[in-house]
């Protein structure tokens, strides 16, 4: 296709410089949000930004080629275009880089990282057979592939490279349109849910518990592998483990264990308070060296994962809750900002009125209106994929791109490129935002300055695993415009080189409405619970206390009196308290169960020695707390409250004793108390309704013979029933 030349693509040129210059600068800060970068190493930090940046530069790169490709007549009204030698000269880099860091670079470096041998060699070793199985899986289907572009066309027409890009392109749309549909219908839902303060103060009151005991479990499992290197200290100088004293050494700087406690381990293991002997080997190698290694390193990524998640969680309940009380007094205040907190919060021009009505009207009504436009787009996204392959026309992502039409030629201008790209980083965020929500291997997850390498290896390589997949799958809703491309030469030519190739790109996308169905109607939750895998919480929230009913199974008042107790001081006391008081003790021998987190309001949870006898103990932690000075007064009586209910109640049961308190609790009309009572009932005719009401007689055990109590008449009197 030819292009105009009475424009110059020198300015152009500058702003796609400039904007790559701004993407280059928003992954930087990206990294430094989950990295810190003075610390990391450079064999990190470089694959990674490029695994970030390549991709990010893929929404700049598409709308410019659809411009330069289907370039308006009007000079006015064309956006951003390049000619197409420097067009495909970019898609070649972005491709080929992004596609070895995918299958090649990241996975050796993300194992690299992660093992615990010492020496570069071993470690690079021990990354390489920790690929294998991997690359055992990527070949075998490579062959596979091979095979049926031999058996279609009976020999390679194309070179090798266009069959192991259409295989690429298959394996990561599959992924792609998976995580995108989940996505969709993801994000609206939690802008809508987030409007409702009362409602998003409830669901982080019920998934407090499972966060709680998160933390607990892997601080208990870095206790037990501290323990372990505690043992091993001591064994450093004698046998096999004199070889590795440096090592050792090495781990014992990597513990938190005081000099003091080195030496009176005996052999125990901390974890839930009930020892047991270490099981030491007799001969300390080098690959028990390394696994203990990684197994350390882990477990502290994983107790900072999960200590973040706590202390996020605190953070949002005290927010909320602060935003909840002040209604009264119109004044919000969330007091001092912590050391951690970003540029606005400890810079913030709002005042605690304006902040009021900041956080209680204008955030939830912009979080009902994103959320309803959000919905929208999803809804076009949605119905794009399934119509794209057999009526095209209907495709609305279509019109909103392609805004002139000359003859049978669609043509694109500046309107149609920024739209274009809003449309991508859309597509890429409802994508991203689902690989953060789904259960991965080894718990990996993106934690504040604090990422483990090999998380952070793992999601650079899912961002650049489904760029690619997902540039192409929006640039088919386009039509035949598409078509005219430098992308599409480059590799939409490839991807349609078999017939399964062409069907499968048009009609695979449709699949998104499974995952969408499954997100929107908790599906995922309730074949958990058909198969008992457990309970899906989005569902528990949305349906009250249906599969939440006893106390200490995960509720929201379990949660609720967690936080409480948190914030006042008393966890974090007993926690301390539990572990010097089972680090102390010197019996047992029994193997740690797992942690059942029950929290009783009438009884203390481990009476152990140091636990605080008030739930208003002085916390420990360095934890900033709202000015909650317009709070309601009744905040400590809902512990008492809390006390006088039956915790293994069932609902028939609780809603019997509700209707009983409600009707005990009713005042009697005058005219009802004033009625005397006839003597069968026991009443006394000659004495007023009221001496009657009030009497002895009225007590409903004379029935059955039986006297009221404190009563000083006869009990044979008044006409009793006697049985």
């Amino acid at each position: 296709m030819e292009f105009a030349t009475a424009q110059s693509p020198v300015a152009s040129e500058v702003f796609a410089s400039v904007a790559l210059f701004v993407i280059s600068v928003i992954v930087l800060l990206i990294l430094r949000h989950y990295l810190p970068l003075r610390t990391t190493p450079a064999y990190l930090l470089v694959p990674i930004f490029f695994a970030l940046c390549l991709p990010a530069s893929m929404v700049l790169l598409v709308p410019i080629d659809l411009a330069s490709s289907a370039m308006v007549d009007d000079i006015d009204a064309r956006g951003i275009w390049l000619e197409r030698g420097p067009l495909r000269v970019c898609w070649r880099i972005a491709y080929w880089l992004t596609f070895c860091l995918t299958w090649f670079i990241i996975p050796i470096l993300g194992e690299y990282s992660d093992s615990g041998y010492r020496d570069p060699q071993a470690k690079f070793r021990d990354s390489l057979r920790a690929n294998a199985q991997y690359y055992a899986i990527v070949f075998g289907s490579g062959i596979l592939g091979l095979l049926y572009v031999l058996w279609s066309y009976g020999g390679f027409s194309e070179s090798l490279k266009s069959t192991v890009m259409a295989l690429a392109y298959c394996w990561g749309l599959m992924l792609a349109i998976y995580l995108m549909g989940h996505g969709l219908v993801a994000i609206p839902r939690r802008l809508f849910r987030n409007a409702d303060i009362s409602g998003r103060l409830r669901r982080i009151q019920t998934q407090a518990p499972k966060v709680y005991d998160q933390m607990e479990d892997a601080q208990m499992n870095l206790d037990d592998l501290e323990m372990q290197v505690a043992e091993l200290s001591k064994r450093s100088k004698t046998g096999t483990a004199k070889n590795f004293q440096d090592w050792i050494e090495e781990l014992v700087d990597l513990t938190n264990i005081p000099e003091s406690q080195l030496a009176s381990t005996s052999g125990a293991v901390r974890g839930s308070g009930e020892y047991i002997r270490t099981k030491l080997p007799t001969v300390i190698t080098e690959k028990y060296m390394a696994d203990l290694t990684r197994q350390l390193i882990r477990a502290k990524h994983a107790r900072s994962r999960y200590l973040n998640d706590w202390n996020r969680l605190l953070h949002d309940a005290v927010r909320t809750q602060a935003i909840i009380d002040s209604v009264a007094s119109k004044r919000l205040d969330f007091g001092a900002p912590s050391p951690g907190s970003g540029f606005w919060d400890r810079h913030s021009p709002l005042t605690p009125y304006t902040r009021f009505l900041y956080h209680y009207y204008v955030l939830p009504y912009f979080n009902l209106a994103f959320g309803g436009l959000l919905a929208l787009a999803s809804v076009c996204i949605v119905w794009s994929e399934v119509v794209k392959g057999i009526f095209p026309v209907l495709s609305v992502i279509r019109y909103s791109v392609v805004h002139h039409n000359v003859g049978h030629k669609g043509q694109i201008g500046l309107a149609g490129q920024v739209i274009a790209a809003l449309w991508m980083v859309y597509m890429c965020a409802a994508a991203l935002m689902s690989i953060t929500q789904v259960k991965v291997w080894r718990g990996r997850a993106l934690v504040r300055r604090n990422t483990a390498p090999e998380s952070a290896f793992w999601y650079a390589s899912q961002v650049a695993r489904l760029s690619v997949p997902l540039t192409y799958n929006f640039m088919t809703f386009l039509g035949v415009v598409y078509k005219d491309t430098v992308f599409y030469d480059f590799l939409g030519q490839l991807i349609n080189l078999t017939p399964l190739g062409k069907w499968f790109d048009y009609l695979f996308p449709a699949l998104i409405l499974v995952p969408v169905c499954f997100t929107f109607f908790g599906l995922y939750g309730k074949i958990q619970r058909a198969l008992g895998f457990g309970v899906d919480v989005l569902d528990t929230l949305e349906s009250g206390d249906e599969f939440g009913a006893n106390f200490g199974t995960g509720t929201w008042r379990e949660g609720r009196d967690l936080i409480e107790r948190e914030l006042n001081g008393s966890s974090a006391a007993i926690r301390g308290g539990r572990r010097s008081h089972y680090t102390d003790s010197s019996s047992s021998s029994q193997p740690r169960a797992a942690p059942i987190l029950t929290i009783r309001a009438n009884s203390t949870p481990y009476p152990l020695p140091g636990n605080p006898t008030t739930p208003l103990a002085t916390s420990p932690n360095m934890r900033p707390l709202a000015n909650t000075s317009a709070r309601r007064v009744g905040t400590a009586s809902r512990q008492v409250t809390l006390a006088s209910e039956d915790d293994d109640e069932n609902f028939f049961e609780a809603l019997g004793h509700r209707l009983k308190n409600t009707i005990d609790t009713i005042d009697k009309p005058k005219w009802l108390t004033d009625l005397p009572k006839p003597k069968w009932m026991g009443g006394d005719t000659n004495a007023g309704g009221a001496g009657a009401g009030s009497g002895s007689g009225g007590d409903i055990r004379r029935w059955f013979g039986g006297g009221a109590g404190g009563g000083g008449g006869s009990s044979s009197g008044g006409g009793g029933i006697r049985l």
